[in-house]
This record gives structure tokens, sequence and C-alpha cells, in this order.
């Protein structure tokens, strides 16, 4: 990934909010037949190894566990805010006329090792926590003892349990570093008004 000193982020609370609140990450795995893409829900557990842990699960019919055996080196792309931003809403584009079209986001590449964890155990308390995470919003949030424990069990036999530790993560935040602060607010406040709230919160994070 191409980044330059600007947009770089390298602070871990910002690289960790990225993973925490845009949790489908894509995993990158290279193999025999090159490479590939699997779309996962991660658990990150900050605390779990020098950099973190990622938790998943894949279907057991995805040659995935099979392909990528403990131990395979693979990248997993969380992708946070991102929006197009143009050029009008900058304050000096209307002055001077040197601004051109561009699109914000914020990324983070976590690379890491892959184990698969093809056990009961594993896989109940995965799910488990991925879904008391995702339904804490709900009214009346869904568990496993919703279902007959007979259901769940035949669920839990369809899937393979994967982790992930992360031996490096690489963060880029491409939030107009490289504009007057005038430029930055406007844009940052346009974004706001058209309902992209996150990202323009870490517009005006990064202001000095």
């Amino acid at each position: 990934m191409y980044i330059p000193p600007h947009f770089a982020e390298h602070r871990p609370e910002a690289l960790q909010r990225i993973i925490r609140e845009h949790p489908l990450g894509v995993l990158v795995t290279h193999g025999h037949d090159g490479l590939d893409a699997d779309h996962i829900p991660f658990e990150f557990d900050p605390q779990a190894g020098p950099l973190g842990t990622l938790s998943g699960h894949v279907a057991r019919a995805n040659t995935l566990w099979e392909r990528c055996p403990t131990g395979t080196p693979v990248m997993v792309v969380f992708r946070g805010a991102e929006a197009y931003v143009s050029p009008n809403w900058y304050p000096s584009k209307h002055e001077t006329h040197r601004q051109v079209p561009t699109w914000n986001y914020e990324v983070v590449h976590a690379h890491g090792t892959i184990t698969v964890r093809d056990d009961e155990r594993f896989l109940r308390a995965i799910v488990g926590r991925l879904t008391r995470r995702h339904e804490a919003g709900e009214a009346r949030p869904w568990k496993m003892a919703d279902s007959a424990p007979g259901f769940i069990d035949a669920m839990l036999q369809n899937i393979v349990g994967i982790e992930i530790v992360v031996t490096s993560l690489v963060g880029k935040s491409k939030l107009s570093q490289n504009k007057d602060a005038r430029d930055r607010l406007n844009a940052a406040d346009t974004l706001r008004a058209r309902g992209h709230a996150e990202l323009a919160q870490s517009m005006r994070q990064v202001l000095p």
C-alpha cells in the first residue's frame, strides 16, 4: 500500500478503532491457484499476542481452511470510513481554482499467520462472542439458546474456526492532512451534512 508520510497512521488506538468499528475484514490469501479473498466478520482481541489476535469462522465447504493450513501468512484488510471529496468544498478552490477531486478514507492492513481451529469449544466461544456483540443493539438479542441444541450442534459442524496472530498493523488515514485547515474543516462539515459523520470526525481529529 502506498502511504505518503502525512497519511501514515501509527496510533495504536486509531488502528484498533478502525478494526473494532468495521469488523468485516477482507482476508487475502495466496495459494497454488493465485490470490484469493474472503469477506469475514472478525473479533479482535488487542491484548492477545504482541499486536492482537483476530478470530472468526468460515463455512466448512469453503476450502480456505484446507488451502491455508496453520502457519500460512495472510493479510486482512479493514476499510473504515470513506467518501468522495469534491474540490468545490474547499474555500480556496473558489479563489485559486487549484484543487481537484479526491477520496478520503481510513484503512488498516493486518498481517499475520493463520491457525485453523476445528474444535467445537472454540467454535461455540467465537460464535457466542460475535453474536453477543452484534446483537447488542437489538431490543431482544438473539442467542444460541434460542434454538434447539441439536440445530446449533449441526450448524457448528458446518463451520471451521480460524485465528490470526497479528504480526504487523499498517494503517493509512487519508483525511486531507495536506490541505489548509479551513479547506479541511469545510470539507468535514460538508461530509457531516451529507451523512458521513464518522469520516468528518476523523478529519477534525487530525487537525494540528
